[in-house]
C-alpha cells in the first residue's frame, strides 16, 4: 500500500544576522545552510493500517507527509503508494488520498460549506450519484445537517474540523492523511472526530497516517507508531510494546509535611514544591513500597497515590532516550 525506500531529503536556507548593513549586504551576497530535512527515511505501512507518526517539531513529520501526498519530490530514494510515485502521477494520485491539516481550510471562507463540498466534487470529478450518497452519509456521520448551510468563516472550530474532514473524503479516497485534526477542540469534538475516523476505517478499510502531539489521539486511534527525531526513523513498533517497554517505571504523587523530599536511588524527582511532589520511579532499581517506607521515614506523607506512565510520559522519555 504505502511504501518508502531510502527517501533523504535536503533544504538550503537563507540566513542572515540581524541589522540594516547585513540586510543590504544580503541583496548581494546570501549566506546558505544545509538542513536535511529526512535522512534515509524507509517503512511500509499496510491497507487499512492506523499509523501514528509522532516526534517533535522539526523532525520531518511534515516533509515526509508533503512527499507521500505529491506536493514535494524527495532528493532520493523511492516512494510508492497504490502502485504510484506520488510527485510524478499528481493527477492520479490525489484521486486516492485525503488531507486533512489542523491549521488550514480547504473551506471557502464566504461560501456555505455545502457549496465548497460541490466545488470539491467538480475538482474531483466525482459522479452525481455517488456523491450524493457519500455526502448524505457523511453529513449524517458527523452532524452536520444544519452546519453545511453555514460560511465556513461563521463556524466554531470544532464545527468546521468536522466538516474539513467531510471535504477529505467526498472522493472516497483510500488513505487519509490527518495533520493535528483535534488541535483546538474541545473534549466533545475531539471525541467526536476520533469515534468518527475509527468508523470510517472499520466500515471502509481506508488506512490512515495521524501525525500529531496530542498522544490521547494516538492512544485513542492507533496501534502502531513511527517514531521520527532529526529526520530517521527511531523507532517503528506497536504501542502496546512501547509500554511494556517501559513497564518498568511508575509516578509516584506524595502530598507531605516538610521542606522536601529526600533523594532516593532508582528515582526521579519530577517536582517538588509547597509540600506536594511527583516522582518518577524506576522499579527494576527501586521497589514501589520500599520508595514508600523510605519517603515515610524522612517527611509525614498526608496522601499518597501510585500510577503507570501516561502515554505522554511514555514519549516523553522516548525523546530522552533518542536525545531529540
Amino acid at each position: 500500500m504505502i511504501q518508502l525506500r531510502h527517501i533523504s531529503k535536503t533544504f538550503r536556507v537563507a540566513k542572515r544576522e540581524a541589522g540594516l548593513k547585513n540586510a543590504v549586504k544580503s541583496f548581494f551576497r546570501r549566506d546558505y545552510t544545509e538542513v536535511k530535512a529526512l535522512k534515509d527515511v524507509s517503512f511500509t505501512i499496510s491497507e487499512g493500517e492506523m499509523v501514528g507518526y509522532i516526534g517533535p517539531n522539526g523532525a520531518g513529520k511534515s516533509s515526509t507527509i508533503k512527499i507521500m501526498s505529491g506536493v514535494m519530490a524527495p532528493d532520493s530514494g523511492e516512494c510508492i503508494i497504490n502502485g504510484r510515485v506520488p510527485w510524478k502521477e499528481r493527477t492520479a494520485h490525489v484521486q486516492q488520498i485525503g488531507v486533512v491539516f489542523g491549521q488550514r481550510s480547504q473551506l471557502w471562507w464566504d461560501v456555505p460549506v455545502i457549496d465548497s463540498f460541490e466545488l470539491i466534487r467538480d475538482i474531483y470529478r466525482v459522479q452525481p450519484d455517488a456523491y450524493r450518497k457519500t455526502s448524505r452519509t457523511l453529513i449524517d456521520m458527523l452532524d452536520i445537517g444544519e452546519i453545511v448551510k453555514t460560511p465556513a468563516r461563521q463556524l466554531s472550530l470544532g464545527q468546521r474540523m468536522r466538516c474539513e474532514i467531510a471535504a477529505s473524503l467526498l472522493h472516497q479516497p483510500k488513505v487519509l492523511f490527518l495533520d493535528e485534526p483535534t488541535i483546538g477542540l474541545d473534549a466533545v469534538s475531539k471525541i467526536a472526530v476520533r469515534e468518527f475516523v475509527k468508523a470510517l476505517n472499520r466500515e471502509n478499510g481506508t488506512t490512515v497516517i495521524l501525525t500529531t502531539h496530542d498522544m490521547q489521539d494516538i492512544e485513542a486511534l492507533t496501534e502502531r507508531i513511527l517514531l521520527i527525531g532529526k529526520g530517521q526513523i527511531l523507532l517503528d513498533g506497536s504501542l502496546e510494546e512501547l509500554k511494556k517497554r517501559r513497564s518498568g517505571h511508575r509516578t509516584l504523587t506524595v502530598d507531605y509535611s516538610g521542606e522536601s523530599l529526600p533523594a532516593l536511588p532508582g528515582a526521579d524527582i519530577l517536582k517538588d514544591l509547597n509540600g506536594h511532589a511527583q516522582l518518577r520511579i524506576d522499579t527494576g532499581r527501586l521497589a514501589v513500597a520500599q520508595a514508600i517506607s523510605l519517603i515515610s521515614a524522612q517527611v509525614e506523607v498526608k496522601d499518597i497515590s501510585v500510577e503507570n506512565e501516561s502515554i505522554d510520559d511514555l514519549v516523553v522519555s522516548l525523546y530522552k532516550e533518542f536525545e531529540i
